[in-house]
């Protein structure tokens, strides 16, 4: 019995001495493959940003493709600029004083924006003070890293669809399903593409780019090389009629971060691609858990395709009413209907008679949001999103009392 006394005794002293232990080290936070030279090269072909040389990397030590890209994208820029000269007068020079007359000095600098498909650019308008812009939409961001594998031949034709699809989105704003779905085709990264466009067209430029994923809990993990190297197959779409993109999953999802030239605050974009739907969300709720962890945030929509009307996307709709510091978006925002139970006030600009979208006119929320601009109204001196089905322009802020 004493020798059995004994083992005891040891065994116990090593339990002990095991829960007195060190815990194994965590697992170090992953940093993600640093592919901001390739961002930066799409930045500058692509969004035509900056105004140095062209980098050497695009022409591969080959002067007879030097001589043929030159013009090419020297080109495509040209093309490009009078139209972002007319966004900036327009919306950063104009739109932007109006903004900042109305909305309140205290709002959050993070920013959320669902359904801002390639949009950066009008989160950057009435937001010059934000840190953190947070893009969701059904398009994936695309792969940064085959800019230089095309041919001018080739590149000339992407840079041309590049044109044709992002039209809508510089001319006016906002940009058409339709375009934001055929994008994902392109050989071109032409999400990524369009959030680089809006860093050029308001002066900023890129300091760093990486791809994540979100863990079931919200928490960012950035993908390493060994990730994105392991995933060959083409990524899935979103949505049942969007076209699949050409490129893999790992590249769904794309941290931006960016700076004025001269000034060390550096910001943060990052786009990630989910379905907004309920039944999506319930099965994949991991986008909800990373933007609740924000807590109260400024908000925008527009042009959202009357979504947050639908029940179908009550879940988004239950985020955005309790976690809104403040909110600004067209008539296809919160419509009064959900946002006066919530205690929410609404202050409406320009005309709205009713959605250009048939399938929700007639709801309550259509009656509801034509009586709230009835109330009263104030000029809207440009277009923000949609236009209503008579084509008039309008804003909405919607805020706590």
């Amino acid at each position: 019995m004493r020798c059995l006394s004994i083992v005891w005794v040891v065994v116990g002293m090593w339990g002990l001495q095991a829960a007195w232990a060190d815990p194994p080290p965590a697992k170090p936070a992953s940093t993600g493959l640093d592919l901001t030279a390739d961002v930066q090269l799409i930045y500058r072909v692509v969004a035509c940003g900056g105004t140095g040389p062209l980098p050497v990397a695009l022409f591969k030590g080959d002067a007879t493709r030097e001589a043929k890209l030159k013009p090419i994208i020297e080109r495509h820029c040209q093309d490009l600029a009078p139209y972002v000269e007319k966004f900036r007068t327009t919306f950063f020079d104009q739109a932007r004083a109006w903004y900042l007359e109305r909305l309140p000095k205290t709002l959050p600098s993070t920013i959320v924006y669902p359904f801002g498909g390639g949009d950066l650019i009008s989160a950057l308008v009435p937001f010059p003070d934000a840190t953190e812009i947070t893009t969701i939409s059904l398009e994936l961001a695309g792969d940064p890293r085959h800019l230089t594998e095309l041919t001018p031949v080739e590149l000339e034709k992407h840079l041309h669809s590049y044109r044709k699809g992002i039209g809508a989105l510089i001319l006016v704003g906002s940009n058409s399903s339709l375009n934001l779905s055929g994008q994902q085709r392109n050989a071109i990264p032409s999400q990524l593409s369009s959030h680089l466009l809006g860093l050029a067209t308001a002066g900023y430029e890129l300091v760093g780019a990486r791809y994540f994923t979100l863990e079931d809990t919200g928490a960012i993990h950035y993908l390493e090389k060994a990730e994105i190297e392991a995933d060959a197959k083409a990524g899935k779409s979103l949505r049942g009629n969007w076209k699949s993109p050409v490129f893999a999953q790992s590249f769904a999802n794309v941290e931006l971060q960016f700076k004025k030239p001269g000034d060390a605050t550096v910001r943060t974009h990052r786009h990630i691609a989910w379905n907004l739907g309920d039944d999506y969300l319930k099965a994949h709720p991991a986008v909800l858990r990373h933007l609740e962890a924000k807590g109260k945030v400024t908000m925008m929509t527009k042009g959202a395709s009357y979504l947050l009307w639908m029940r179908a996307f009550s879940t988004i709709r239950k985020y955005l009413l309790t976690n809104m510091a403040w909110m600004l978006s067209d008539s296809t925002g919160i419509p009064p209907t959900h946002a006066r139970p919530a205690g929410l006030v609404q202050e409406t600009f320009g005309h709205f008679e009713g959605p250009i979208v048939v399938e929700v006119e007639g709801t309550v929320e259509d009656t509801d949001t034509r009586a709230l601009w009835k109330k009263s109204s104030r000029p809207a001196p440009f277009r923000f999103g949609y236009v209503d089905k008579n084509g008039h322009k309008h804003v909405l802020f919607t805020h706590p009392k």
